[in-house]
């Protein structure tokens, strides 16, 4: 029989919650009714078939912050105490022995320990006999508070909406995953290290999963290798500039996995302009995940030469008898390319590498012209799923996932035609800087 639940949502990127759920859902293999989400909201009710699909769901999210199962609500304590009694009186027998210990979580707002007291001990009709254990009790009753200030320089004294239910799981964000992965303290970052918490997020939508070969083409750092190793992922990267990989002495990607001890799954990366890929035809990768070089801090570049009549006859040239291009001090030529260019190739590049509903998830820039409409790349085997906006001052970035659905899945395709502007350009436009 199916129950109510009551998420603890976090505030941060509203947007993009029922996103991760959903997908987290569905790793699992189940489905979820997420449409009365609210994202002024920091409380939300799923209905789901048991408590195991409950700890799936909130475990190793990244924009919630955890499950409970429903026991009552109401807008004053007595409301409160009303609900509970008539709701959920059958399952007070269920947890008469077990150890446990009550907590408060408010929202806007706090009640004082004093007040904590008073009503913890107006539940005494739950009529609970087991031990009261602070630490790892076997089941912890909660109360969560929805605080409303009356305006912007008040606090509220009392809760609007009070919920009462017994925990089923925290996730990963209140088990400290932010504060582990956070950038101030990782041993090798750059630039641009993508961050911590909308990377792991980025994992969790690609569906990223223990035991899955895990890519990103333009790896940089590492950041979203080291984000994919906390869920379990075999992790592989690229990316054309070698300097980024070596790192220098001790600093490299290699220290970031030791020091979050997933050595172990980290498989290597490679120096490799992705558009040449040199991955077998035949290597199936689970999920891509990545954030491509928008050509800010330089212009996009791939191998080649922008001119190849003035290599002609080069490729034959020694240095001590060594050709020059198998030196380990060799600098391969570059030729710049377009952002669109590089989309395309990437989402080819999924269509054939990635498994029958294996998934991309990539950050894609835009500025904020009202002028000129986005266009979202799409493949005729490629259904894209989430469509999620970040907004800035005068930019913005989107995170885009797609399914790969094979060749028997006819989406639109707009690759021939796509033109997305120069945002290096844009980004530099007097007008258009952050």
């Amino acid at each position: 029989m199916a129950k109510q639940y009551l998420i603890f949502l976090a505030q941060q990127h509203p947007t993009f919650r029922t996103a991760e759920l959903e997908s987290l859902a569905d790793l699992y293999g189940f489905k979820v009714d997420l449409s009365n989400h609210d994202e002024n909201s920091p409380f939300m009710f799923v209905t789901l078939d048991n408590d195991e699909q409950a700890k799936n769901l909130i475990s190793r999210s990244i924009l919630a912050k955890g499950i409970y199962e429903f026991w009552g609500s109401g807008n004053t304590e007595e409301e409160l105490h009303q609900d509970v009694q008539s709701r959920s009186s059958e399952l007070f027998p269920k947890y008469k022995d077990c150890s446990f210990k009550f907590d408060f979580i408010g929202y806007m707002g706090k009640r004082s320990n004093r007040s904590k007291i008073k009503l913890i001990e107006s539940f005494k009709y739950v009529a609970f006999e087991g031990p009261i254990r602070m630490k790892d009790p076997e089941q912890i009753f909660t109360v969560l508070e929805h605080y409303i200030p009356p305006n912007e320089h008040q606090s509220a004294t009392s809760p609007s909406k009070l919920y009462f239910g017994r925990q089923i799981e925290l996730s990963s964000r209140e088990k400290g995953v932010l504060d582990k992965y956070d950038l101030k303290k990782r041993k090798y970052i750059g630039t641009t290290t993508f961050e911590a918490e909308l990377a792991l997020v980025s994992c969790n939508l690609g569906q990223v999963a223990p035991g899955k070969i895990m890519y990103d083409p333009f790896v940089g750092t590492g950041s979203f290798l080291v984000a994919g190793s906390n869920f379990g992922a075999l992790t592989t990267g690229s990316d054309i500039d070698g300097r980024l990989i070596r790192g220098k002495g001790d600093d490299t990607i290699k220290a970031n996995f030791k020091q979050y001890d997933t050595s172990l799954l980290f498989m290597d990366v490679m120096t490799m302009d992705f558009t040449h890929n040199a991955f077998r035809s035949s290597l199936k990768i689970d999920s891509i995940v990545c954030d491509p070089p928008y050509g800010v801090r330089e212009g996009l570049k791939v191998l080649g030469a922008k001119d190849p009549h003035r290599f002609e006859g080069k490729e034959d040239v020694e240095i001590d008898g060594k050709k020059a291009y198998l030196r380990k001090d060799y600098i391969p030529t570059k030729k710049p390319y377009e952002l669109d260019s590089l989309l395309c190739d990437l989402l080819q590049f999924a269509s054939e590498r990635l498994p029958i509903g294996g998934r991309l998830a990539f950050w894609m820039p835009t500025s904020n012209d009202n002028f000129v409409p986005t266009i979202i790349p799409k493949h005729k085997n490629l259904e894209l799923k989430y469509h999620l906006v970040q907004e800035f001052n005068k930019w913005s970035r989107r995170l885009l996932v797609y399914i790969n659905r094979g060749d028997e899945y006819h989406g639109e395709d707009n690759l021939s035609e796509i033109t997305i502007p120069e945002f290096r350009k844009k980004y530099f436009t007097p007008n258009n800087q952050i």
